[in-house]
Parts: structure tokens; sequence; C-alpha cells
């Protein structure tokens, strides 16, 4: 070993140290702060906007060679475990292990949780409401093909609060027990997933058939325990499942991302950079839709995203559902509600909540 080498493993072992040091104390202050919130009555251990503010000043700060967001993700993972020596939260996701729901709820939240899976996204709004879990984590819309309705519909008839957002860059592989595409005679996938790979399955696996079910994890579970069949999903199903990877990243669009929101019992103060979420009911008549966008434009809020659904009120009536950028209680988002108020039959604020760090 040379003289410059051994001195340099020196310097980073001397580095590993102080940086040990450091999280232990982080921790300790950490112990600190939840015995000064027991000591006043505050049980709320997570706090969304104190946390993306942090991740926000980590990236800030970042001066490489690393790049913001893997210090970013560095940091999520000390606050994650300092925060369990607090309370070890419980988050639902929608199920079976190895999902790209329990990749985003461990994103947002690191690896110092439990992950609890759910069957359907309505068990993941039910395991919440019934305070079985601290949070849940369900996806609301692709880049590629859109909405999740099913999502949508439940946020009508739920008293949870959205309080975060998670952007995951997806990457589709097939996925099977051997690594041969041409034994395979059955390719497994979410019908999301097959449609994000369309022209992929149109090019390679023409003849293949291609069957719908209810998640790309249940998918791998299938071909686990069939020789000649194939699944799309990701990278942490082929390890759960024990499947090899046929082929990788098979997705259509290069940047193929997943919106999913998190979910909880508490509103979210403001943390500087918000989005609030609405539902706004409105009756079947001339200028509706205009009279519902016009106080955003007249308050210059900028309006991210609009989907309607049946209201199930009435034949032909319909709910919007808004995101805006801003919070609840910002003056200039104050003043629009108000406004939309005399216009719209019904408008609830499913959440403000901080705009997704990374």
């Amino acid at each position: 070993m040379s003289d410059q080498l051994k001195t340099l493993r020196q310097e980073i072992d001397s580095l590993d140290e102080q940086i040990q040091a450091l999280i232990t104390k982080r921790a300790e202050a950490a112990e600190a702060v939840a015995l000064t919130k027991q000591a006043n009555g505050d049980t709320a251990f997570y706090r969304a906007e104190r946390e993306a503010e942090v991740l926000r000043k980590v990236m800030a700060r970042n001066q490489g060679p690393l790049s913001d967001e893997e210090m970013a993700r560095l940091f999520r993972e000390i606050m994650s475990a300092c925060l369990a020596l607090e309370q070890v939260m419980t988050i639902a996701f929608l199920g079976p292990e190895g999902t790209f729901t329990q990749a985003a709820a461990l994103k947002h939240f690191g690896h110092a949780i439990e992950t609890r899976s759910m069957a359907t996204i309505s068990d993941v709004f039910r395991e919440v409401e019934s305070e079985a879990a601290s949070y849940g984590v369900v996806p609301i819309e692709n880049s590629t093909e859109g909405v999740i309705n099913h999502t949508l519909d439940e946020f009508m008839t739920s008293s949870l609060k959205i309080c975060g957002e998670v952007a995951l860059r997806i990457h589709h592989h097939l996925l099977g027990q051997g690594d041969d595409l041409t034994k395979i005679r059955k390719i497994y996938s979410h019908q999301q997933s097959l449609a994000q790979c369309r022209h992929w399955l149109d090019s390679h696996a023409p003849e293949i058939e291609l069957v719908d079910v209810s998640s790309n994890a249940e998918a791998a579970r299938r071909v686990a325990a069939e020789p000649a069949a194939a699944a799309i999903a990701g990278e942490a199903a082929a390890e759960i499942y024990g499947l090899n990877v046929i082929s990788r990243n098979i997705e259509d669009e290069p940047d193929n991302t997943t919106r999913f929101l998190v979910i909880g019992r508490r509103e979210t103060p403001a943390s500087g950079t918000d989005k609030t979420s609405l539902l706004v009911y409105t009756d079947n008549r001339p200028g509706a839709l205009y009279a519902i966008l016009e106080p955003f434009a007249r308050n210059g809020i900028s309006m991210t995203r609009i989907e309607s659904r049946p209201s199930r009120l009435g034949m032909w009536n319909y709910v919007f559902f808004i995101d805006i950028e801003g919070h609840v209680t910002d003056t200039d988002v104050v003043t629009a509600l108000q406004e939309l108020a005399q216009s719209a039959s019904r408008v609830t604020v499913l959440g403000s909540y901080p705009r997704a760090v990374l």
C-alpha cells in the first residue's frame, strides 16, 4: 500500500468517526425534542413541513460531488432513524410487498418505519381512518397514463387529509424464472404498467398473452410459481420473489414518473413551498367551469392539475379535483377560495402539503 493511499484511508476513518459522533448528537437532540413534546402534550411526532424544510436546506447548501438527490436521500434516512427513536410509524401502502407504492413510502419516510401491505386503495384509506396506520401512501397519477380514478373516488367520501406527495421515477423490467423470452407464454402486470410498456410489448412480445392483475408485485408473485410466465415489475419485486431480469427499462417513455399522495388524519402547516388539493362540486350549467377557474386567475394562483369525475349527487353533475400552488393559509389562496365558494355548490379542501422535494 502506498503512503498516499494509507494517508487517505486514515483521513476517511477520521471523518467517519466525526460523522458518527455528530449523528449520535443529532439522535440525542431528537430524543430531547420528543421529551419536550410529550411534556407539552404534543403527540405529532412526524412533521411533514419540518422535514421538507430540512431537506430543502440540505439540497441548497450541497456543493457536490454527491448530487442533491443523493445528499437528500442520505439525510432522509438519518431523519427517519432519529424519528424512530420517538415513534416507529406504520405506513399503509397498496401491496403486496415490492410495489412501486411501497418504494414511494420508503422514499418519503425512510427505512426506519413499518410498512403494511394492503390489498386495495380503499383498504389503505380504511387503515389510516381506523388509526391502525399512522399514514398511507396511494398512487394518484402517472405521467404517461394519467390519473388513478380509484384514488380520486376515495377522496369523495373520506375525511383524510393529503399530507405530502412523492414523485417516483418508474423503471419497468420484464422478470422471469429464466432469461429466455422465447420460452414465455404469458406476461402478468397491472393494467397501467401494460399500457406504459405498450410499444415494447408490441415489438418484442406480439404473440404473448397479456394478463392484467391487481399489482406488479402480484404479477411477480405469480411468476415465481410459473416457469413459462413473465412479469412486468420493478427491481424490488425481482429481489423479493427471486426472479431474473429478462429485459430492463422496457417502459415506452424515458421520463415515466408516477406521483403518489401521503394521506393522514392531521392538517399540515405551511412549509414555504406548498400545494393545495381541492374537491369542487358544481351544477351542470353554462359557464360553470369558467366560474371555477376564474378566481384562481384573478388572484394570480397557478393551477397544476384539474380532473373531473361524476359527482354521484345527480345525473350529469361533476366534481373537479384541482391542485393549486400555495398553502390554504396563504392570503391569495384564502381570497380565491372565498370567491370560489360563491360560484361552486361545494368546495372541500383535501389538504395543503409540501411540494415534493425530489
